[in-house]
């Protein structure tokens, strides 16, 4: 038997329950991994509550972050063997591929193998933000040495791994926080320019922090309306990211800078990465030869044993965390 956290009907986060299930076996183009570390996500707990784009069928599973080791391979898989240390990236739907356990199914092209070093609960704390934010900065932006980049809401983990992969290529970055108790973290992470909304004036110091150049490129979850004064501090041919909309304003645009600087907004997705065999080739490459050369390293709010599932998810759910928040078994 296996060990699967399940949910029999939405709510907050004492609906999770532990139970014992039969242990899955991998079919064609899958391995089962017994896991050692699982990262936690916000869509899962929009899932949990009945929130999310697709709805949970009782009895409920999820879950797409995880490390461990192989210890089952299915038919027409040549890449990975029983024994191998690996990670998950998310490149499926957590309804799928249920994470949250001891003996878990993944599929084979969603597994990369660990770098030597990297301890569990890094690498199932990197490939959710890392490879979010390689898809934006590396694969579309093209992001370069000395081009400056605002990561908006910069102490989230993927605005944390974002620093990293700006500053891995020579990036100048500017963090923007609405707390003023992230800006030390922030600092003590490594960014060196950081601005806080509500007390900052974001469009000129962005400008002065760019010598008057502006910013090339925009990575925004956030949107509402700080929005307009990012972008009135972008550069000519700008692009600028919207990956999320956690502020539920009104996201204003200015119509004419974008005009004037030939500015480009577009929205970006996961998906755009993890569902091209392609792309998902090249970050997985990218983002292990950081971890390897240690120029990338996850940064973990908190680890909770796996008996305490709940509790780490009131954690997450707290909005108190910096970084990412991992569950060890």
């Amino acid at each position: 038997m296996a060990r699967h956290v399940r949910f029999h009907e939405t709510g907050g986060p004492e609906v999770l329950k532990i139970e014992e299930v039969p242990t899955p076996e991998p079919k064609a183009g899958e391995v089962r991994i017994s896991v050692r570390a699982l990262g936690l996500n916000r869509a899962e707990s929009m899932y949990r509550t009945g929130r999310y784009v697709i709805e949970p069928v009782f009895p409920a599973t999820m879950g797409y972050e995880a490390s461990g080791v192989i210890d089952a391979v299915g038919p027409n898989v040549k890449d990975f063997a029983v024994g191998d240390s690996v990670a998950v990236i998310p490149a499926f739907m957590f309804d799928q591929y249920a994470l949250y356990g001891d003996l878990v199914i993944a599929p084979a092209r969603a597994v990369v193998r660990n770098p030597e070093g990297v301890s569990w609960e890094a690498a199932a704390a990197t490939w959710m933000p890392f490879t979010t934010a390689w898809g934006a900065l590396i694969d579309l932006a093209n992001l370069r040495k000395d081009d400056f980049v605002v990561l908006s809401a910069a102490s989230s983990s993927v605005g944390l791994a974002a620093m990293q992969i700006a500053q891995s290529v020579g990036a100048i970055v500017i963090a923007i926080t609405r707390k003023g108790e992230k800006v030390e973290e922030l600092n003590e992470a490594g960014f060196a320019h950081i601005l806080q909304t509500g007390l900052d004036d974001i469009t000129a110091e962005i400008m002065r922090i760019s010598g008057g150049v502006g910013a090339r490129v925009v990575f925004d979850p956030v949107g509402g309306p700080d929005f307009e004064n990012i972008v009135k501090a972008t550069a000519k041919d700008a692009i600028v990211f919207i990956y999320g909309a956690l502020s539920h304003d009104v996201t204003p645009v200015p119509v004419l800078h974008v005009l004037g600087k030939h500015t480009t907004i577009r929205g970006y997705e996961f998906i755009e990465v993890t569902s091209d065999d392609e792309k998902l080739g090249r970050a997985k490459e990218f983002i292990t030869e950081g971890l390897r050369k240690g120029k990338f390293s996850p940064q973990i709010a908190k680890v909770f044993p796996f008996e305490s599932i709940v509790e780490a998810t009131r954690f997450l759910e707290s909005n108190t965390q910096f970084g990412k928040i991992v569950v060890k078994l």
